[in-house]
């Protein structure tokens, strides 16, 4: 079995990126529910509500913290698998030895992840505003 062409490896490599990106804003999400969940049971001093609650919080706030921070690298990341992934569609194209289904996939995984980037350059503006009401409350 012949090993993967440089525009398969680049592919799959943008395809990656692009897949954890979004598990992030699956997590992100998550954190901001079970956080909005505990400051609910503490505001109405929940029966089943721990001891140690506002540690709990505090830990989790944290944990929400460290998963926004990972959004800017990763989209360094996915910006410069773009601009290789660009590069070896380029030399497919000229050399004109790659599979169209190859092309066509590249292709495809190319507008995927400029739409994702795209899309996500305009949330961390909307997410800095709701953290920065949270922050005052």
């Amino acid at each position: 079995m012949a090993p993967p062409s440089p525009l398969v490896i680049a592919t799959q490599a943008l395809n990656r990126l692009v897949k954890e990106e979004s598990y992030y804003h699956k997590e992100l999400a998550s954190q901001e529910k079970r956080i909005k969940k505990l400051e609910d049971d503490i505001a109405s001093n929940s029966p089943d509500l721990d001891s140690n609650a506002e540690y709990i919080l505090k830990q989790e706030k944290k944990a929400l913290e460290e998963t926004k921070a990972v959004f800017e690298p990763l989209r360094k990341r996915i910006a410069a698998a773009i601009d290789k992934l660009e590069e070896q569609i380029a030399i497919a194209e000229s050399a004109g030895n790659a599979p169209a289904e190859e092309l066509k996939k590249a292709k495809e995984a190319l507008g995927a992840a400029q739409k994702v980037l795209e899309q996500k350059e305009e949330k961390p503006k909307e997410e800095e505003g709701k953290g920065g009401d949270k922050e005052e409350l």
